[in-house]
């Protein structure tokens, strides 16, 4: 149950907190007369948001009923999306390409056109926040129970109950950020949301570095390859950032809540402006408890949870020339065996052993492209993710996708396994 209310929290949390400042600043100037164009700014945000979702399920529906989808390449060309959309909203946040726009022959006597451009970019900035967090929270409900299992359990209740607590956090102190946030003026907003932006571009310009660099699409190049391995090292201080940057919004205004009255014309008008200060004062509130609430899931309760999974010891291997040599008299029981490499610059790495059926065995690094090198645990008779708790598919370890850990060749050879080291030395990066 914690587990899934860590990981769902964790997932969204970042997205959400770009959202809800997105929103905000899409209609904070909708009061001052512009309802009309209020109205369409939200239609094209929602739509941006329905798409990204209903993307994400289908997304999601792929990657469960086939191995045929990568997962490291669609979020490749998703962040790429993401990281130009965020630019571009950017520039068009501080005015800096409505001039070149109307410039263009086609847009230059279609000024509607041209206006409407910057809410585009803006959903679609969304919908690619979205299909990029929100395939993993699909798929959270398919690994509560194993294939064959009832959902009429102790267990699988918990886990749904962990599930749901962790999207009710999220929802709650979102939703009360973007009302907060629709309090404070435009000037603010912008500054806020811009420095925001440009913090998640960088974490996603991160990721899509590493997965160039492990994917031998780029040169290695060891100073670039230091600061990969610095930032991933620290990818949760990303999510710090943006939570203090929308710590600021209501910090602002519960201040600004306690500031003298305007001079009203009558009672009532006191009281509305009372009653407005009192709500804003409750969703500051509202925020900061489902920040303090989040932090002590990250650190507390998520060193409780993987505070008990020891991995299991090495076994002994052959090493001969280039070749790993692994008897299958010693793999063939059917449950899980880990073994360890040390690389050509020392860097120990970690691959297993499974026995998937008669003919097959399934083999891989103890790492996975998500969750990197955190290792995999058996539990009965399931093979588990470390950090995040999914139950693997045994009959799927071997091939790519979800969390499963990243697939290592293999031959057999007179009653041996054969592991070439070059296909271990190729992923070393994994492991540092």
């Amino acid at each position: 149950m914690l587990r899934y209310l860590v990981q769902v929290v964790q997932n969204l949390l970042a997205t959400g907190i770009l959202a809800a400042l997105l929103f905000a600043a899409l209609y904070c100037g909708e009061e001052a007369g512009g309802w009309e164009a209020a109205r369409k700014r939200k239609a094209r945000a929602l739509w941006g948001c329905a798409i990204g979702a209903g993307a994400s399920l289908v997304l999601a529906v792929l990657r469960r009923t086939t191995a045929l989808i990568s997962r490291g390449f669609i979020n490749l060309w998703i962040l790429s999306f993401a990281v130009i959309s965020g630019i571009l909203y950017i520039l068009f946040q501080w005015g800096l390409l409505q001039k070149p726009l109307r410039k263009i022959p086609f847009l230059k006597n279609r000024p509607p056109v041209a206006e409407a451009i910057p809410d585009y970019v803006s959903a679609l900035l969304l919908g690619a926040l979205l299909f990029y967090a929100m395939p993993t929270i699909f798929l959270y409900p398919t690994e509560f129970a194993l294939a064959g299992e009832s959902v009429f359990t102790t267990d699988f209740l918990f886990k749904l109950i962990g599930f749901t607590a962790g999207l009710a956090v999220v929802i709650l102190t979102v939703l009360a950020l973007y009302k907060t946030g629709r309090a404070m003026p435009e000037p603010f907003l912008r500054v806020l949301l811009t420095i925001a932006l440009s913090v998640n571009i960088c974490n996603q310009l991160t990721v899509i570095v590493q997965f160039l660099l492990a994917r031998r699409i780029i040169p290695m190049v060891r100073w670039l390859f230091r600061i990969i391995v610095a930032v991933s090292s620290y990818n949760f201080v990303f999510l710090y950032v943006l939570m203090g940057l929308g710590f600021l919004l209501p910090l602002a205004v519960f201040i600004k809540s306690f500031n003298s009255l305007p001079v009203c014309n009558n009672p009532a008008e006191h009281r509305k402006l009372r009653f407005f200060r009192r709500t804003n004062r409750r969703r500051c509130l509202t925020v900061a408890a489902g920040f303090a609430l989040s932090v002590f899931l990250f650190t507390f309760v998520k060193s409780y949870i993987e505070r008990g999974v020891v991995l299991s010891p090495a076994e002994p291997m052959t090493l001969a020339g280039t070749e790993i040599i692994i008897p299958i008299t010693q793999v063939e029981d059917g449950h899980l065996h880990r073994f360890v490499y040390t690389a050509s610059d020392n860097t120990e790495m970690r691959f297993i052993v499974i026995r998937k059926n008669a003919a097959a065995y399934g083999v891989g690094l103890d790492a996975c492209d998500i969750c990197g090198p955190t290792g995999y645990y058996e539990r009965k008779d399931g093979v588990i993710c470390r950090l995040c708790d999914v139950v693997m598919n045994i009959s799927t370890i071997g091939f790519k996708g979800g969390c499963n850990p990243v697939p290592l060749a293999y031959s057999l050879r007179s009653g041996s396994m054969i592991i070439e080291t070059s296909d271990l030395e190729n992923e070393k990066a994994r492991f540092k």
